[in-house]
């Protein structure tokens, strides 16, 4: 969505002149052909970016037992600000493009920041968490012979917390367990 909605704005101003007075466009034109893969190339890799920085939290607090739409609410309330300050960072360096005489450099720096601005704001920080957030328990379902074939990567630790709290009940005691792993 974001792409295309980039596109759009790409076209408006460099092919049908747009506002190009206001962005320094001389002369309007067709875009050039290689515009819409380096475009998609980049935006989609800053997209799963901030999709990892938003998400990977708001599934952190879901796994530890948040509702889902508190988890929701949680994830984007610790992550938001990392993802808005990489956005902020891409356009203005991205804009600094726009400065440039080459029609070229102009256009993919124009092209480039008006895709993280709708990418980062419109689709990752308003569309995403709204549809987690009706999704609810759907959103974080995985079927179980998927959840079978994919190997267990518990990075926040969860497995060996249930696994000390579970032994410090056992006659053996967590001392018990500690020599185990240090044998």
């Amino acid at each position: 969505a974001a792409v295309a909605s980039s596109f759009g704005v790409v076209v408006a101003v460099f092919q049908w002149g747009w506002l190009g007075s206001l962005f320094g466009v001389e002369q309007t034109g067709p875009i050039m052909s290689m515009m819409p893969i380096f475009m998609v190339g980049v935006v989609f890799g800053l997209a799963m970016d901030y999709e990892v920085f938003l998400v990977t939290r708001m599934r952190e607090a879901y796994v530890h037992g948040e509702r889902p739409g508190q988890a929701v609410v949680t994830g984007f309330q610790y992550s938001a600000r990392v993802v808005v300050a990489a956005a902020v960072i891409m356009i203005a360096v991205f804009s600094g493009f726009i400065g440039a005489s080459e029609q070229m450099i102009k256009m993919i720096g124009f092209g480039l920041a008006i895709a993280v601005l709708f990418d980062a704001f419109v689709v990752r920080m308003a569309i995403v968490p709204a549809v987690l957030a009706l999704l609810g328990h759907k959103a974080w379902w995985l079927p179980r012979w998927l959840d079978r074939l994919l190997p267990n990567v518990d990075v926040e630790g969860e497995s060996l917390r249930k696994h000390l709290e579970g032994s410090a009940g056992s006659p053996d005691g967590p001392d018990k367990d500690r020599e185990l792993v240090n044998a």
